[in-house]
């Protein structure tokens, strides 16, 4: 009989995990069909966001949805714990896409948070250095551009120089006051930084792999190469 294998996504996602769990992380995992609260109103997503749209999103005739981003238990794990907090949530998002060689309707995110009192951008960048450099290797160059999320302020993509090119691998920034605020925290009290992360990405530039479809495919040829 053939033993079974751990996928590659498992053994990254594992990994990714574990440099958080020794930043004191805690490990969260939350429900795939959640409301649309959780996943966007809490968030401060507006609802004229294209997301909304079910051309972007599995949405349910209960007026449910699958998620679209781990980040839709961000206010659901403050309301059970107060903060300091610091907390990652692994797990496996949905968006309504066509799929391509680095598209999939079905893949994994890591999110992660930290809130405490007098958290700044340096802590958010020294965070991410250090997963940075723990799972790409500490002399990787790293940029980090402005850019725009709903709920964080502000907020920033960050990229790694890869193979002679820069290739963005997360977004992050500072939780947005009005995100504070429907954690039931007082923005001018606390603070706290956020971070997403596309799994399945990051595996394929770890691994080498040019073709996000191959993970979905069950083929043990693949599989067993990790």
């Amino acid at each position: 009989m053939n033993k079974g294998h751990e996928h590659p996504l498992n053994q990254f996602l594992a990994k990714c995990v574990k440099v958080f769990q020794n930043l004191g992380f805690e490990v969260v995992t939350g429900p795939e069909i959640v409301n649309e609260a959780d996943n966007f109103d809490l968030l401060n997503i507006p609802s004229t966001h294209p997301a909304r749209d079910v051309q972007d999103t599995f949405w349910l005739k209960d007026g449910r949805l699958l998620r679209t981003h781990t980040s839709a238990m961000q206010v659901p794990a403050m309301k059970t714990r107060k903060p300091p907090a610091k907390i990652v949530v692994p797990g496996r998002c949905f968006r309504n896409e066509a799929t391509d060689a680095s598209h999939e309707t079905t893949f994994y995110q890591l999110e992660g948070f930290a809130i405490d009192k007098n958290i700044t951008m340096a802590d958010l960048i020294g965070t991410l250095k250090y997963f940075i450099g723990e799972i790409f290797g500490k002399e990787i160059k790293i940029k980090y551009s402005p850019t725009h999320f709903s709920f964080v302020e502000p907020g920033m993509e960050v990229s790694i120089y890869w193979k002679n090119k820069w290739l963005e691998i997360l977004g992050s920034g500072m939780i947005h006051p009005k995100v504070l605020e429907n954690m039931g925290l007082d923005p001018n009290e606390w603070q706290g930084f956020a971070f997403g992360m596309g799994i399945d990405r990051l595996m394929m530039i770890y691994y080498g792999i040019d073709d996000i479809r191959l993970s979905y495919q069950n083929d043990m040829r693949f599989n067993k190469q990790f």
